[in-house]
């Protein structure tokens, strides 16, 4: 089944038995009401069986329904991925934050509705010299479309503007596809490995990656579609070769993508900006 989760990935991968080079942790946070799962690829037999690049892969999983389910913990949530996000990104203090996807199709539509709500400093930081601005971090933010609106490949644009910008690292958001019902808009992975839009659904864009763009890469995203073949099968049915290769998403994509759109960015503006609060960080960007 095709999937962007390195955790389910590793699910198919141990079938076959013991995977030499991989490390994996698993540990709740109960505030957050989030099960964490930290996959570790550092051999090349672990590689080869998950399909993956080395690196870290962390998996965050709801363990009270959706992530747009209503939930009382979403502020803790949102620390919690702030934490995970700052064990990735290191003693780093600029960052150009990437939003893949369309606009135009929501299930797609996570990346760029996730970086119209992350604070942008560059700006500030350039140009208010009669501001103490030492305690933010520089950040720019993109959502370079997709080929189909622009022509060129997104890595192309980030490539570009890395050299333009010289960021310390790139953070890129997009939208993922699942190969398990249950993981459906109820899972955020974060990685240090960067990553190829559209791969989960066989559509793959060029990587965006440190061996591609000249600059470490951490990438974000949700779940927020499925291969048809995954529902007849978990299902326990037989998929009719009219449906095949069919993508599917759930009915409430609009609230899904919507809510881990602001989940992702508040974490964002947490792990880069730490002395402002979520009030002061929901004050500024709205």
């Amino acid at each position: 089944m095709r999937t962007d989760l390195a955790m389910e990935s590793e699910q198919q991968a141990a079938a076959g038995g013991d995977i030499p080079g991989l490390e994996k942790t698993v540990r709740i946070i109960e505030g957050a009401q989030l099960e964490l799962t930290e996959i570790r690829i550092t051999g090349d037999e672990a590689a080869r069986r998950l399909g993956r690049a080395k690196g870290t892969y962390i998996t965050a999983r709801s363990t009270s329904g959706r992530l747009c389910d209503a939930c009382e913990c979403s502020a803790e949530r949102a620390r919690a991925l702030a934490g995970v996000l700052t064990g990735l990104i290191g003693e780093k203090g600029r960052f150009l934050i990437v939003g893949l996807g369309n606009t135009e199709i929501t299930p797609d539509s996570l990346g760029p509705r996730t970086a119209s709500q992350v604070l942008a400093t560059r700006h500030i930081k350039k140009l208010a010299s009669d501001l103490d601005t030492s305690e933010l971090a520089e950040t720019a933010v993109i959502a370079p479309g997709v080929m189909a609106q622009t022509g060129m490949e997104a890595q192309t644009i980030v490539r570009s503007l890395c050299r333009e910008t010289e960021p310390e690292l790139v953070i890129a958001v997009d939208a993922l596809a699942c190969a398990e019902l249950g993981h459906l808009g109820s899972v955020v992975q974060l990685c240090s490995t960067g990553i190829s839009p559209g791969s989960g659904v066989e559509n793959a864009r060029a990587e965006l990656s440190e061996a591609t763009l000249g600059v470490p890469t951490v990438a974000i995203g949700v779940p927020t579609v499925t291969d048809c073949a995954v529902i007849a099968e978990q299902c326990g049915g037989e998929l009719e070769e009219r449906f095949s290769g069919m993508i599917v998403a759930p009915r409430d994509i609009d609230a899904l993508v919507k809510r881990t759109a602001e989940l992702i960015s508040e974490a964002v503006n947490l792990a880069l900006h730490p002395t402002l609060s979520p009030e002061d960080l929901r004050l500024i960007v709205g």
